[in-house]
């Protein structure tokens, strides 16, 4: 799918062909989640459009202060896109934020953010083009409750799929029995997989959306389904997973269940991962391929990768930015952490895809999940490849192509193996001490704002509460 709009006189044409009442635009702020103000379309002019809208920025978490909270969206004209979802007529438009102090795109803005690491690639002389290809999964539960009190911390998903639900009583129709079971969900056919008409429905308005859907399947788990789409370039990519994720919320809530990206909601089944397929070119050409190599990885691949792997807590803290993401990364669950990379074998926590040609070689990360801001995650990792690339390659393990889920942690310390941070405080900590590769685009303001935030979002709060299996552990100590 194309784009929909390329210009203000298309824009106009394309609301005047769908009877546009209202106009929608959108910006994301530094966890990754969506902001909106709409205005009657009979409202927006030109004038509007091209300078600005203005908005409270120190209404956004961790955003301005509210002396200097004046800030403006500034609409991306060629991302609109009709809203599904709503019942009046409502076009969306995607907004980068604008800094009126200093003349600038707003330096916490994510989506500026990767548009400066984009053009960072270009000026090195390295690339002009970065393509990302992001995976994510997601459950949806037929029920949700959770409680956080200071005598009761609970949590309960319900799934028709989920083998708890074998001795449920439902009624009229009785209890059928067929279920995925624990790591069982992939590929079943009805009646096990029982969300096909739900991705098939997603599917549809993804394209509807602009998003180009390949195809779509149940995952491994119970109750865990993905779409794969079309990759796209580092803000295209990011813009999509926006957009995939809206959608698949909004599908899930029209249909009375509910949908989540949470990386481990469920104990003993496989969590939720973001892989993110990459490559760089340039004139044209893809530069992570030479025919011939392990793969038809190039050198600039393996240096690339190698800066990934270099800065590990860094890029952690932005690819995996909760400390439910740490609960899936543990070895059986299909969510490496050894950073080593190999073709085909899905264990290293970077994959080289099966079957690519010239057009097609890329580097997957597997580890990265959606509690990330997209724009921040592919620009983490993108810079960081910089990193690698200008300095020639860092010490880089592989390939190794054994299961390295069966190794244990002393054979992977002999062997000196490196793994992903243990915790989302190790991971800011680490970002903490190395972040110099980011500076060309995230300022110490941001990076120490983001540290901050989710230090108290996070860290924190999760490290204050019990858990029932402390309770297990512990009560009778």
């Amino acid at each position: 799918m194309g784009k929909f709009v390329n210009n203000l006189a298309e824009f106009h044409k394309y609301c005047e062909e769908n009877e546009v009442e209202f106009v929608d635009f959108r910006f994301t702020d530094i966890k990754g989640a969506w902001h909106h103000i709409t205005y009657r379309a009979s409202a927006v002019s030109d004038d509007m459009l091209e300078a600005g809208l203005p908005f409270d920025g120190s209404s956004i978490e961790n955003w301005q202060p509210i002396n200097q909270s004046d800030m403006l969206l500034k609409p991306d004209i060629p991302t609109a896109f009709m809203d599904p979802f709503t019942a009046d007529p409502t076009v969306v438009v995607i907004c980068d934020v604008y800094d009126i102090y200093n003349n600038e795109l707003y330096a916490k803005c994510p989506r500026s953010i990767a548009k400066k690491a984009l053009k960072y690639l270009d000026e090195q002389g390295i690339g002009d083009a970065a393509y990302f290809g992001p995976e994510n999964e997601f459950f949806i539960f037929d029920d949700v409750k959770i409680v956080d009190n200071d005598n009761h911390q609970s949590f309960r998903v319900e799934s028709d799929e989920g083998h708890w639900a074998d001795a449920e009583d439902y009624g009229e129709y009785g209890n059928m029995g067929h279920r995925p079971r624990i790591k069982g969900g992939y590929f079943p056919v009805m009646p096990t997989d029982s969300m096909v008409d739900l991705r098939a429905e997603i599917m549809q308005i993804l394209e509807e959306v602009g998003l180009e859907v390949v195809l779509g399947h149940h995952e491994v788990a119970q109750a865990q389904g993905e779409i794969g789409v079309v990759f796209g370039d580092i803000i295209t990519a990011a813009d999509n997973v926006q957009k995939y994720k809206y959608v698949v919320k909004m599908v899930a809530h029209l249909n009375g269940k509910t949908a989540t990206f949470m990386p481990k909601p469920i104990y003993n089944d496989n969590g939720n991962g973001m892989h993110v397929h990459q490559s760089i070119w340039k004139d044209g050409k893809n530069l992570f391929y030479k025919e011939g190599e392990y793969a038809n990885l190039s050198k600039t691949a393996l240096d690339y990768l190698s800066g990934i792997f270099k800065h590990k807590d860094a890029v952690a803290a932005f690819t995996n930015a909760s400390t439910n993401s740490y609960k899936r990364l543990l070895p059986g669950f299909e969510a490496p952490r050894i950073l080593t990379y190999s073709a085909q074998n899905r264990s290293a926590a970077c994959r080289i895809p099966y079957g690519a040609g010239e057009k097609s070689t890329r580097i997957e990360t597997r580890f990265p999940d959606s509690t990330s801001c997209p724009y921040l995650a592919f620009t983490t990792l993108m810079m960081a490849g910089i990193d690698g690339i200008k300095n020639g390659g860092y010490e880089l393990v592989g390939p190794i192509n054994e299961d390295l889920f069966e190794w244990s942690r002393e054979e992977l310390k002999e062997r000196g193996i490196p793994e992903l941070p243990n915790s989302f405080r190790e991971a800011l900590e680490g970002l903490e001490e190395d972040h110099d590769f980011l500076a060309p685009v995230m300022s110490e303001e941001f990076i120490q704002t983001y540290i901050d935030y989710q230090f108290e979002r996070h860290v924190t709060p999760v490290e204050g509460r019990p858990t029932p299996y402390e309770y297990i552990s512990t009560y009778s100590c």
